[in-house]
């Protein structure tokens, strides 16, 4: 079995005639002997090709005099090219260079900087095959080796190891699922591997998750180096349990607590713990629903006393200082702030900030979010006394490449409110498990080694280049529809900017005609210009705010980011029905947008299948499909509704359904307006838990506590948090309830998913948990 491949770009044939081929192959067959797998290049593209599609690489051999083939020609030459794509996406890949023999060339006459990137060089026919085989095998396997980040190299160790097993967990490696029919075929079908792996805390030369030592410790030090972290803890709940762990330690009993209203229920239910009263900061929103970043208004000094001192909740507070401040970040839509700008407007307001960058974990790999994610916050960007301590909690299996709930928190500690490991450790014991899976540790460590150099450049690199061959393709489409004439003219459109500027040249030009190298480098090219009609925001500044080029808004006729409403439209929630029945899942869907991700795992291949659906569906709509044909699974399930029903005839009437609900104003007004506080969420929580709460309809729910949080998704924010009013009955809140709830009971099988909200089965109301007006006997 081979320990790996090795890049072979030389020029010489190796099946050809003449000595140095013969040995050549000689040297190849000897690698092949010692577990390399060759894979041959005659030209740089050939090898390009090879580094763009290999990941299994241990070593290179490079012929300097190699061809440049095919494509542009490159000034240094083929073997020059081949090296600079290797530094671009390797660390410490061994090269060797191999010298022609009939050359004049030597080590005195190549560049300087090649002898930076080589590890050594090759004369073939100066040694045995064997002998230079030997050094090149040598260097692969140390190489490989060296890739293995920490943890994930001690549990390999250990595993090779074949120790018996006399701790838990009970199965002992897997042994006791071999005893049972059922268990055989769960042991069958993940393999022995993950069962080995799965141990005990007792393995003690594995480290301590709570004591954070051996090298467990050590991966969780070279996550923090990687992700430019003072200190980095991994957590194995998600990021919803690193947000309680943050929110826990920072605030206290009855202490103020700034809250993004765009902010994750994990956050709340840190706040019920903590038992500190929350004050929410509203951000801004567009005519698609879409909710944007805090305006810089709404974060300024006066702006947030102002707010503290209007806040119910405040008379009962320790302090009008608030001691914590957490806002998401990059949106669940894409939009990442300056967070060195943001720090500095939150910093004479509290001593701890703490960025939830769920769905941003890699933003430090890339030049294009350069002062964009919470840990570029540091003494380096932030002089003065008043830097807070940076908190960043990150899903990191969202959108880097680690198992399920995998996590991390990572700290940028301050003097001001200085982070003490011992003291912050105690949260993360209190909400960390005693049974950690060892193979989610080792997916986190393994996670922050696929960044670590010029690797994750590389990896974030090619997400971002795809997504904005996406994002052209579907505006080019779109021209060409509108320019052929021959079928109506609509298409699906990409929330992004219209134009964008060249910064070295001035020019500005259509966003699908700018070319993908600008795109990819110039944030520039992302941010939301004041004013601009193509985000809607309003109250935002130059600078302030980008969106993230992965994360792909497509947008739906019907309505615009300004809010203006056409006579006919294409609510998104029937388009995501027809893609998940093409086997295509997107991430979210609001009443006229949908959100796909452009992970490290997005190919042409797939997003081409997306292209494909999109242009189908326009088919079925133009020519008016039976709806039987568009959405066989709606129709058999609700053939009362659907029965003889064509797309068009659906889309008008969920149009027009939403027009007339003023739906997407609503979800604006109540999410503007927030409801009045009453009590803190603790408070309502232990109401719930004592039998203190009831359910009620709507109708009945007017001028009524909440003891529970709703959340309505789309868009996914909640609406109403424990301890708020519910209001009048014609209120912003309870209008946009009703709202959703006419809509679920007109159109079957596109309901909302709304936490926080029971349905009654037999009438469909909406119920919502309320404290009680008076105490349980």
């Amino acid at each position: 079995m081979a320990n790996g491949t090795i890049l072979l770009a030389l020029r010489e044939n190796p099946l050809g005639g003449g000595v140095s081929t013969e040995q050549l192959r000689r040297i190849g067959k000897e690698l092949e002997n010692q577990g390399l797998e060759p894979r041959w290049a005659a030209s740089a593209q050939e090898a390009r090709a090879a580094l763009q599609t290999e990941s299994q690489l241990s070593a290179a051999v490079v012929g300097w005099d190699l061809p440049c083939g095919a494509g542009p020609s490159v000034e240094e030459g083929g073997g020059a090219a081949v090296l600079r794509q290797i530094e671009r996406r390797y660390k410490k890949l061994p090269v060797f260079l191999l010298m022609a023999e009939d050359s004049d060339q030597d080590l005195e006459h190549l560049p300087l900087w090649v002898s930076e990137t080589v590890v050594g060089y090759i004369w073939p026919l100066e040694d045995t095959a064997a002998f230079i085989a030997g050094r090149v095998v040598a260097a692969a396997r140390a190489y490989h080796q060296d890739i293995l980040p920490p943890f994930f190299k001690a549990l390999r160790r250990f595993d090779d190891a074949h120790q018996y097993s006399w701790h838990t967990p009970a199965h002992s490696g897997g042994v006791a699922f071999l005893k049972s029919p059922v268990g055989r075929a769960f042991f069958d079908y993940f393999g022995e591997r993950l069962f080995r792996s799965d141990l005990s805390i007792s393995v003690g030369e594995l480290g301590s998750l709570f004591e954070h030592n051996g090298p467990i410790g050590e991966a969780e030090r070279n996550a923090a180096r990687i992700f430019g972290a003072d200190r980095t803890y991994f957590v194995l709940h998600g990021d919803s349990t690193a947000d309680r762990m943050v929110g826990h330690y920072s605030v206290t009993q009855d202490e103020i607590a700034l809250v993004d209203r765009n902010c994750h229920k994990s956050v709340l239910h840190g706040l019920v713990l903590s038992g500190a009263r929350p004050v929410y900061l509203v951000p801004t929103r567009n005519g698609y629903g879409l909710a944007g970043p805090l305006p810089p208004r709404e974060t300024a000094p006066e702006a947030v006393r102002s707010r503290i001192a209007a806040n119910p909740l405040a008379a009962g507070a320790v302090s009008l200082d608030a001691q914590y401040a957490v806002v998401t970040n990059s949106t669940y839509d894409g939009l990442c702030y300056d967070t060195v700008a943001a720090a500095r407007s939150f910093a004479p307001s509290t001593p701890r900030l703490h960025f939830d960058e769920a769905w941003f974990a890699y933003a430090r790999f890339h030049p294009l979010y350069a002062g964009r994610y919470g840990m570029a916050v540091g003494a380096d960007t932030f002089e003065g006394a008043d830097r807070p301590t940076v908190f960043s909690t990150q899903s990191t299996h969202k959108l880097l490449a680690a198992l399920s709930q995998s996590a991390m928190v990572h700290v940028k500690s301050s003097p001001r409110a200085p982070v003490e490991h011992d003291r912050f450790n105690e949260a993360f014991m209190m909400h960390g498990t005693t049974s950690p899976l060892y193979p989610a540790i080792a997916s986190l460590d393994v996670a922050a080694a696929m960044m670590d150099g010029p690797q994750g450049h590389w990896l974030i690199d090619e997400a971002i280049t795809e997504a904005i061959r996406f994002r052209q393709a579907v505006v080019r489409c779109g021209r060409r529809i509108a320019a052929a004439g021959d079928r109506p003219g609509w298409f699906f459109g990409v929330w992004q900017p219209d134009t964008v500027t060249d910064p070295a040249t001035g020019e500005r030009m259509p966003f699908a005609d700018a070319p993908a190298a600008l795109l990819r480098r110039e944030p520039g090219c992302w941010q939301l210009e004041p004013g601009a009609d193509w985000h809607g925001f309003r109250d935002l500044t130059e600078g302030y705010c980008m969106l993230d080029p992965i994360k792909v808004t497509l947008t739906c006729p019907g309505v615009s980011a300004t809010g203006e409403t056409s006579s006919w439209g294409i609510p998104a929630r029937i388009l995501t029905a027809y893609l998940a029945n093409r086997g295509i899942v997107v991430e979210k869907t609001d009443s006229y947008t949908t959100l796909v991700l452009f992970s490290m795992g997005i190919t042409k291949g797939k997003w081409g299948t997306l292209m494909d659906a999109l242009m189908d569906f326009k088919a079925l709509y133009d020519s008016d499909a039976p709806l039987g044909l568009v959405l066989p699974g709606l129709v058999e399930q609700f053939p009362r509704r659907y029965a003889g029903t064509t797309l068009g005839e659906l889309c008008r009437q969920m149009h027009e359904h939403l027009t007339q609900a003023e739906l997407i104003s609503a979800l604006d007004t109540a999410f503007q307006r927030l409801p009045e506080p009453v009590a803190p969420p603790q408070r309502c929580y232990q109401q719930l838990i004592r039998g203190g709460t009831e359910r009620l309809r709507l109708a009945e729910a007017a001028e009524r506590v909440a003891a529970a949080m709703v959340t309505v998704t789309p868009p996914g924010i909640p609406v109403l948090m424990p301890g708020e009013s519910t209001g009048a009955p014609d209120g912003p809140l309870l209008r946009y309830l009703g709202a959703l709830e006419a809509f679920d009971r007109a159109f079957p099988g596109f309901h909302s998913e709304a936490h926080g909200v029971v349905i009654d089965p037999e009438t469909g109301d909406y119920l919502i948990e309320c404290v009680r007006r008076t105490e349980p006997h």
